[in-house]
């Protein structure tokens, strides 16, 4: 298949690009060449802002678009309606926080969406719900019948720029006492980008179209066993301090910023369901999920190779780094692990 990507530089987008390669598709990646310029062999690369001119992609012919870097609905709207006429298909990369509330858990793809947000919005952070939920509806608008949208819960595993669940990878290979939140029960819903990557492409070819939430694992997963199974694949070094979260708030520690992927159910029932939706539909349409073992074993890899580089992606300026700085959990540690 003849297969345009928007974005497709970093993350989820390089992991489309690499399984798109490896089944033999030919592949068009449309970007502002910032966030990794380099040529990637065999794929051609057109360098443009899709929030400002779109021309370079004007009288093509693909099979298909698949956008994973669309956060504004302007761009979104921008781009799918000059592909209508140009793509069979538009698969737009969403995610599970479209849906704005998460205050029970099992959400399917028939729960209602964040509502609009104020006109002329662009502050990712602050409406990422309401734009996402927007940008949906705009590839809809524009490919009635012909879009397909994917709400991925939490991405993981090599290339992750955000730190959330590499920050665990990383600190229990380095071992010693590891502050951790006694929060056994929490669930946790998780997906290797590489499992993502592969599965979109399976429905791309297949012409799918409708929504689909996309995380695992294909067994429930909660926080405490989670992080014994991180230790026992990254060698088993580490010590856990388990704290209860009322001391852990008491303390000023940030549930999911400072210690990632916690989230203080307790105070906040809200996010009850944040990571516990349904995904069945895409479990029934062939999703399938890797050992977490392997994507530990991969992600831990992935560090002791990876440079630094600029922490931007195509279209958005990500946020700061998720995870306690090794001075803070040190002052953490002595004072409520003692």
């Amino acid at each position: 298949m003849r297969l345009l990507v928007l974005g497709g530089t970093r993350f989820l987008g390089r992991h489309i690009v690499d399984a798109g390669r490896a089944r033999g598709h030919t592949l068009t990646l449309f970007n502002r060449g910032r966030s990794d310029p380099a040529p990637v062999p065999g794929v051609e690369q057109i360098h443009g802002d899709r929030e400002r001119d779109l021309s370079l992609l004007a009288g093509r012919q693909w099979d298909a678009a698949i956008d994973t870097s669309g956060y504004l609905p302007r761009a979104v709207r921008a781009a799918a309606e000059l592909l209508a006429g140009a793509v069979d298909r538009y698969t737009f990369v969403s995610s599970i926080s479209a849906y704005g509330t998460f205050s029970r858990p099992g959400l399917d793809e028939s729960a209602p969406t964040a509502p609009p947000p104020p006109p002329d919005a662009d502050d990712v952070t602050r409406y990422y719900a309401e734009l996402k939920a927007a940008c949906e509806r705009e590839a809809e608008r524009a490919l009635p019948g012909r879009a397909l949208v994917v709400r991925p819960g939490l991405i993981v595993g090599p290339r992750d720029p955000t730190e959330r669940f590499t920050y665990w990878v990383r600190r229990l290979a380095e071992g010693g006492r590891v502050l951790a939140p006694r929060a056994p029960d929490q669930p946790v819903q998780l997906i290797d980008s590489r499992d993502l990557a592969g599965w979109m492409l399976d429905l791309v070819e297949a012409h799918a179209t409708g929504v689909f939430n996309a995380t695992g694992p294909a067994a429930p997963l909660t926080f405490g066993p989670m992080l014994e199974r991180i230790r026992s694949a990254t060698g088993g070094r580490a010590e856990f301090a388990w704290v209860d979260e009322d001391r852990l708030v008491e303390a000023g520690v940030q549930p999911w910023d400072e210690l990632p992927l916690w989230l203080d159910l307790p105070r906040h029932e809200d996010f009850r369901g944040f990571l516990a939706v349904d995904a069945g539909r895409a479990r029934g349409a062939g999703l399938s999920f890797r050992p977490l073992e392997e994507t530990v074993a991969d992600t831990l890899a992935w560090l002791g190779q990876r440079a630094d580089s600029p922490r931007r992606a195509d279209d958005v300026v990500l946020p700061p780094p998720a995870g306690l700085t090794r001075e803070r959990e040190g002052e953490l540690l002595e004072r409520l692990a003692a």
